[in-house]
């Protein structure tokens, strides 16, 4: 029996999460958790910086300890047993999440900073967690696949983007190694990020949950794709009976259903480009996408957001007639190619215009799914069921046991069209994360939505200024979080805006205040309190400086009503900590507006310091769709 019980003794190994593992930060000046798995009653030495800790794996075979307090500084070696762990550092570890301006990968950002090819810095690190959506399975680990990056030139285009301007602006300005635990995942709504148990504290997620559960048996059939059948997608199909269509543009200004539609292309290719690699530019395109050449899958992309860039592999393009078909999952109100961007194959001598006439045919009608909870799973395969919860199971609740200083939340854009719900989600999610970190007070920054869309010449109701209002509220309601104003920042067609520098610096001025204890100026003027005096109204902000004009001049953006609920641009003057805002042709007014536009970027009440003013409104009217205005964001 000895004999036989050696080996598995011999063999038995204690097991790491994936995120304690080379190049990791440790959380400094307090107890940093290292913990895994073993045998049960294995026994484990945890060794750092001259120090050991011995404790044992309880009966189901986890084990943690508790690291002494340290100091920033480093590199240093973590041991566990026999594993040995290198370049740790000691610093501030912060957990980034939400959907994809979180993710924006700093790839994309090169033309526009070229500090970052060069980059030298190998004392700031990030983690991607991988995607992993579990809904109703707790999960105790994060999937493999990724690893600590350190910002130097040979590695840091793994970093997303975000992540690296806040990294390299914090550790500039304090010298403290910075970790950025980055679990984030494009087009996620937050009802993904909450545990379920609060969620369902919702009685109308509740509710939800139970019909999506009800329904989902009748949408397990999936409809047929008779492109995909058909094989729309070969060079040499017939499409001479399918309709035709000027690209870029959206589908529903051009009379085209949603659903899964088909389109092609045929381009005359030149013998320069035969044989030879080459790259695809498709712009955005909403939804989700798959392009072909010649029959050749040539990339893909599931969601909205991404610019679209595929390599076209040497051996695809010949001489002569070429083409280009793209299978485009349509969903949304601005499903299709948008305009403005970039629709072309480039070789390295030569490029085809990919813009113009392109032919079309409808190859699924939509499917109807439970607004708010269909989204990617693990492996990516999509479901019409209830999914909350599911990236919170699967991306946040395997690394609770990590010790950090705060969490980055940049998130909204996927749950702008239900912005009536944002501000109780919103406070459950911060709510369950400092549970599940066991941080009562832990420092939560949260993202306000940028500036996105067209601009009107007149006051509109707006989904995204909703979803700032409820962000806003969060911010003023919840201690112990921040709010990074920055509707000045975005771009009108791209809602993944490439100035995530500047956003890193006001995230930054906000950890100063409320993580790093600074006494400093974190925030513009914040509505208070508003009084109606005759033909005006007085509307009085919290502010730690003087009111300011941003560039002088006039004030822009404020709107004013009277009962009728008709909001006209208003006249607006600063006195003291108070706006004076009126109109002509508002006699009797009742409601101001501020900054409440998709796309405010001409908003300029700032403070001395130049913070914006966040968006607010006085009134507490439903919401009024304009009929000038499609709804990007449903």
């Amino acid at each position: 029996m000895v004999l036989l019980m050696a080996p598995s003794a011999i063999d038995a190994k204690v097991r790491l999460p994936k995120v304690i593992s080379d190049c990791m930060v440790l959380q400094r000046d307090t107890e940093a958790n290292v913990w895994g798995w073993a045998d049960p009653g294995e026994k484990v030495t945890v060794r750092f910086d001259g120090q050991h800790y011995f404790t044992q794996a309880d009966a189901n075979g986890d084990w943690m300890v508790k690291l002494a307090a340290h100091k920033a500084g480093g590199p240093y070696v973590l041991e566990v047993n026999e594993i040995i762990l290198r370049d740790v550092l000691v610093g501030d570890v912060w957990l980034l999440s939400g959907q994809s301006n979180q993710e924006t990968p700093i790839e994309r950002l090169v033309d526009r900073f070229p500090e970052i090819p060069v980059s030298n810095n190998h004392m700031v690190r990030m983690y991607k967690v991988p995607t992993q959506n579990t809904p109703g399975v707790l999960d105790e680990d994060i999937l493999a696949g990724d690893r600590w990056h350190s910002a130097v030139a040979s590695d840091v285009m793994n970093w997303k983007a975000l992540a690296y301007f806040y990294a390299m602006e914090a550790y500039e300005k304090t010298g403290i190694p910075q970790g950025m635990l980055v679990s984030s995942l494009g087009g996620s709504a937050i009802e993904s990020w909450v545990p379920e148990e609060y969620l369902l504290q919702i009685p109308a997620i509740a509710r939800q949950k139970a019909d999506a559960d009800a329904q989902f048996a009748a949408q397990q059939e999936a409809q047929q794709d008779n492109g995909q059948v058909g094989g729309w997608q070969k060079e040499n199909f017939d499409d001479s009976d399918w309709a035709t269509v000027q690209q870029p543009g959206y589908l529903e200004r051009q009379g085209i259903s949603k659903g899964v539609i088909w389109f092609r292309k045929t381009v005359d290719v030149p013998e320069s480009m035969s044989g030879r690699h080459a790259k695809i530019y498709m712009g955005r395109m909403v939804d989700g996408d798959e392009v072909y050449v010649n029959g050749v899958l040539v990339g893909s992309t599931s969601y909205f957001g991404p610019p679209r860039k595929y390599d076209i592999p040497a051996g695809v393009l010949h001489a002569g007639k070429n083409v280009v078909a793209v299978r485009l999952t349509a969903n949304a109100g601005d499903a299709g190619f948008v305009p403005d961007k970039t629709y072309k194959i480039a070789g390295d001598e030569a490029e085809v215009d990919l813009t113009g006439t392109w032919k079309y045919k409808v190859g699924r009608a939509p499917v109807q799914r439970n607004a708010g909870f269909a989204g990617p799973q693990r492996g990516g395969a999509a479901r019409s069921s209830f999914t909350g919860a599911g990236l919170y199971n699967g991306m946040i609740y395997p690394v609770r046991n990590y010790t950090i200083a705060g969490a980055q939340w940049y998130q909204g854009e996927t749950n702008a069209s239900r912005a009536s719900e944002y501000e109780v989600l919103l406070t459950k999610l911060i709510a369950s994360w400092r549970d599940v970190f066991k941080m009562p007070d832990m420092p939560f920054l949260i993202c306000q939505l940028p500036n996105y869309m067209d601009k009107y010449d007149h006051p509109t109701d707006s989904d995204w200024a909703r979803l700032r209002e409820a962000q806003f509220k969060v911010s003023q309601k919840v201690p112990n979080t921040a709010l990074a104003v920055c509707y000045n920042l975005g771009e009108y067609n791209d809602i993944h805006p490439l100035n995530k520098k500047d956003l890193a610096k006001i995230l930054f001025t906000d950890a100063r205040k409320l993580y790093y204890k600074e006494k400093v100026v974190a925030s513009g003027p914040a509505y208070e309190s508003m009084r109606v005096e005759g033909d005006k109204i007085i509307i009085t902000f919290r502010s730690e400086s003087a009111l300011k004009v941003n560039g002088g001049g006039a004030l822009k953006h404020f709107a004013i009503a009277g009962a009728d609920r008709k909001f006209v641009w208003a006249d607006a003057v600063i006195k003291g900590n108070t706006v004076i805002v009126s109109s002509p042709q508002v006699k009797n007014p009742v409601a101001v507006r501020y900054a409440w536009a998709d796309n405010p970027d001409d908003a300029n009440l700032v403070n001395k310091e130049g913070l914006l003013a966040s968006p607010f409104r006085t009134d507490d009217w439903e919401f009024e769709p304009n009929s000038e205005r499609m709804n990007f964001t449903t």
